[in-house]
């Protein structure tokens, strides 16, 4: 006979990781039933990072450097924003931006019905497997930019690159989640994907660029210091390739203002789920 849980409550607390998992057999079951699909997509982002590799070869075929980075540097930066971005685009943007639909079809009632916290479901129901093509690639050219510099890397700056990873996916997931929250009012919220393309546009760049006008210093602090969108790839890329960060302490502020902002959108996410009326009402 099963010795009775001391405290009952907690049996019908659900396992996060065991739902994740369940999440990750359910989309490698959903891509193994649509393989075509996952060889486009898979061939498209290969094509994708290929064109971008053959771009910036031939811009260092002209110039020696883009602002103070050189072309092994570059492809470092370059590396680690695909690394963020992939992981995004295949842990969480396939549920955000169908959010809108959840609300659209009624679903969203099933899933505040679950006991389990809404926000972690509506995150992680699907993986888009066919991005991580994408995240084994940028690994790929982070080892080749790595294997090309003349200067050993330190372990304490690959621990707090891979930490700095995790605070640029936090941020890109804490801005989708934002937006996604505003579908609530506006009952469909198509230009999530448009918005992430022009938003991550401002990330393929180093921060060092925007500089020599009074436009660019206006982007430059508005993206750094109010949306630290220039700083969650610019930050670990300089530090794991060893380059100066000026200030110094702009690598404090991107982990804090991305909690920040984090602890803001779940805040945010919650208010807008207050706010929701069930299909039945």
């Amino acid at each position: 006979m099963k010795p009775v849980s001391s405290n009952p409550e907690k049996s019908f607390l659900p396992d996060y990781f065991l739902v994740w998992k369940r999440c990750l057999k359910n989309s490698l079951l959903r891509e193994l039933s649509f393989r075509s699909n996952f060889i486009i997509t898979v061939i498209t982002r290969t094509f994708w990072f290929a064109a971008q590799l053959i771009l910036f070869e031939i811009i260092f075929n002209n110039v020696k450097s883009i602002a103070d980075w050189s072309r092994e540097e570059y492809f470092g930066f370059m590396a680690t924003g695909m690394l963020i971005s992939s992981i995004v685009e295949s842990l969480f943007m396939p549920n955000v931006a169908n959010f809108s639909e959840l609300i659209r079809k009624g679903n969203l009632d099933f899933i505040l019905l679950k006991p389990i916290d809404p926000q972690f479901l509506v995150s992680t129901e699907k993986i888009n497997l066919a991005m991580l093509n994408q995240t084994l690639l940028a690994c790929g050219l982070l080892v080749y930019s790595l294997s090309r510099l003349d200067h050993p890397i330190s372990l304490i700056n690959v621990i707090l690159y891979l930490l700095l990873i995790i605070v640029g996916v936090t941020f890109f997931y804490s801005l989708m989640i934002t937006l996604a929250s505003t579908s609530v009012w506006f009952g469909r919220n198509q230009g999530l994907y448009d918005f992430w393309f022009y938003i991550t546009v401002f990330s393929r760049y180093p921060q060092q660029i925007y500089y020599g006008n009074a436009l660019a210093d206006v982007i430059r602090v508005m993206f750094s210091f109010f949306l630290p969108i220039l700083l969650v790839v610019t930050v670990p890329a300089r530090l794991l390739l060893s380059k100066t960060l000026e200030p110094s302490w702009i690598v404090f502020w991107a982990p804090v203002s991305t909690l920040a902002f984090f602890l803001l959108s779940r805040r945010i996410f919650m208010w807008s789920l207050s706010k929701y009326r069930s299909a039945s009402s």
